[in-house]
């Protein structure tokens, strides 16, 4: 190989390897948020590794800004997150985290082994308990009036509650999301009375292959 050659072939190793350290220091770490310890610290696995981090405090490059309703607020290379608990790992700075474009939501039993996530109804935040007891998504009366739903305006029906049989308004969900999982057009039904949570019923779960391992819950989006 000639003189120029090799040297050409130098600047354009040398290039290359600019561009990949370039991506690689732009490239984020992967986060996830697992658990909280009140609302004194968060259990984050960041690139793999299980570190509590206390609010303010800033760990591997990752600052835990905030704990709010099973909602995690960091800051990570001058730009703020909001983790979802339970949802998948995900790469901070990828657009698919703010996309709704993920497929797996992963979570993890609390107290008396049930399963619980923040989320939101069409873009409004709440909390959820998976049930799989129940047909549909259910929400109460006053929480579908705190996030806007117009319930009224469903179809009415009848349903078997533990106060017995109650008077219930269907209605369909234009978004159901958990993390970067986003699930459009979903069947709800509104009860009269007051729950601590949404309750994530079939209408939501037949949409995802659910596998069990002890006390993680795994959920694989079918379609």
């Amino acid at each position: 190989m000639s003189a120029a050659r090799l040297a050409s072939f130098s600047g354009l190793t040398g290039l290359l390897l600019c561009t990949c350290a370039a991506m690689a220091q732009t490239q984020g770490p992967i986060v996830a948020f697992n658990g909280s310890l009140g609302a004194k610290a968060a259990l984050l696995m960041i690139d793999g590794e299980a570190r509590t981090v206390p609010v303010g405090e800033t760990v591997r490059g990752v600052r835990l800004l905030s704990l709010v309703d099973g909602q995690a607020q960091i800051e990570a290379g001058g730009r703020r997150y909001t983790l979802q608990m339970g949802a998948s790992p995900g790469r901070i700075g990828e657009a698919t985290a703010a996309s709704g474009s993920g497929r797996r939501i992963v979570l993890s039993s609390g107290q008396g082994g049930h399963f619980t996530t923040g989320g939101s109804i069409n873009g409004q935040s709440t909390q959820f308990l998976v049930d799989t007891g129940a047909t549909a998504i259910s929400i109460s009366q006053l929480e579908a009036e705190r996030l806007g739903l117009k319930f009224t305006t469903g179809r009415r029906i009848m349903t078997q509650t533990a106060n017995g049989t109650v008077p219930a308004h269907v209605l369909t969900l234009a978004s159901v999301r958990i993390g970067d999982v986003d699930v459009r057009n979903v069947e709800a039904i509104v009860v009269p009375g007051q729950m601590s949570h949404v309750l994530l019923g079939n209408s939501f779960l037949t949409r995802f292959q659910m596998k069990r391992d002890n006390d993680v819950l795994t959920l694989d989006l079918r379609y």
